[in-house]
């Protein structure tokens, strides 16, 4: 028998304004001035409860502009180099590529782990607390594949070690999971790894004798970085999207 989902009905003002549109006073100038349209009725009570469907920013009007996506936001985002992970490091960060207004969003926007300063490429943002877990959780084995360039040519037994699941990092107890290596070229070279460690593609190129000098992430599970977004440009992911992100992976 199948179940009907519940759908959660928030205030207008508390919507709007964990959506980053202002304070609920604001809200309420906003509605009072009949700003704020539904189906194409101005809504001019802010306190009415409003049903947080999936197709409320289709629905939904803000001052004429389209209503921003409702929560439940995932991003795709193409990171480029330079911008760091955090709401709070100094210099550029990787907020800083979103709208404003999005960066007062209540629940925040946060990413789903973390690209390092000079990593560029794939990276997933979500307000969604469960969604960030079930991607970053080791049953999930959700695949990160790298494009990773050398400063020195391969010595050949590179894909072996790796492979094994016995290469050890400065520092750590545990060997490396298995990680597999596609060569490309002799000082180029795709990986994909089943675990995220600190800075691990570095460190383990670093364990072998070599030196990254650049990293690029292409691909999470299933999911690949679509060869049309520029460095950084977003997309909301669609239904499809987030499924393509555990394609690849066997959730236990």
């Amino acid at each position: 028998m199948s179940k009907t989902a519940k759908v959660a009905q928030l205030r207008l003002d508390r919507l709007l304004a964990n959506m980053g549109y202002g304070s609920r006073r604001e809200i309420g100038l906003l509605t009072g001035a009949g700003l704020v349209v539904l189906d194409g009725v101005p809504l001019h009570d802010a306190g009415q409860r409003i049903p947080v469907t999936p197709d409320l920013a289709t629905r939904m009007t803000v001052d004429g502009a389209p209503l921003d996506p409702p929560p439940g936001l995932t991003l795709l985002l193409h990171k480029p180099l330079g911008v760091t992970c955090s709401h709070k490091e100094a210099g550029a960060l990787v907020y800083a590529l979103l709208p404003e207004r999005w960066r007062r969003r209540d629940p925040a926007l946060s990413t789903v782990g973390r690209l390092d300063k000079e990593t560029s490429g794939l990276l997933l943002l979500t307000d969604d607390g469960a969604l960030l877990h079930r991607i970053i959780s080791p049953k999930a084995n959700v695949a990160k594949r790298y494009q990773v360039s050398l400063d020195r040519p391969l010595r050949g037994d590179e894909s072996a070690i790796l492979a094994s699941g016995t290469l050890m990092l400065e520092g750590e107890e545990k060997p490396l999971l298995p990680v597999e290596m596609e060569i490309q070229a002799a000082t180029r070279v795709a990986v994909t790894l089943h675990e995220g460690r600190y800075h691990q593609v570095r460190r383990m190129f670093a364990a072998m004798g070599n030196h990254v000098l650049s990293l690029h992430r292409d691909r999470v599970g299933g999911l690949a970085l679509p060869v049309d977004l520029a460095a950084g440009d977003f997309r909301v992911m669609t239904d499809s999207d987030i499924g393509a992100v555990f394609a690849s992976g066997a959730a236990a």
